[in-house]
């Protein structure tokens, strides 16, 4: 049986702040909006998505590369864009914390790495 999406699910304490960093600041599509007993929910048009595994030696060594220091948790959101420094420039501008690069990885990308609303 073939996957059809993936989803990723983010419960936060602040909805409206996050669902403006996402959708507003970065640029994410609203394509759904979901509401039920004072519950509320959007679903953001995120491109093209791949999971990607790591074990531990792997992310500190990435964090080491982007950040110069163990930050991740469990869970990194990753985007891929066109100008990274502008957008992470403008993701700052709207309250994300800029903690590592630009940097030029060995693989060729140049990657920002910034922490968003709920310290994602």
């Amino acid at each position: 049986m073939k996957t059809q999406e993936m989803r990723l699910v983010l419960t936060v304490q602040d909805f409206d702040r996050t669902t403006a960093f996402f959708r507003d600041a970065l640029g994410l599509a609203q394509v759904a909006e979901f509401r039920n007993d004072g519950g509320r929910a959007v679903l953001l048009d995120a491109g093209h998505a791949t999971l990607e595994i790591f074990d531990e030696s792997q992310a500190a060594a990435i964090d080491g590369i982007e950040v110069g220091r163990r930050v991740a948790g469990a869970v990194r959101l990753a985007f891929q864009t066109e100008d990274s420094e502008s957008l992470a420039q403008h993701l700052a501008e709207t309250g994300a914390e800029v903690i590592g690069g630009p940097v030029v990885t060995p693989w060729g990308d140049r990657n920002v790495r910034l922490v968003g609303p709920e310290s994602i």
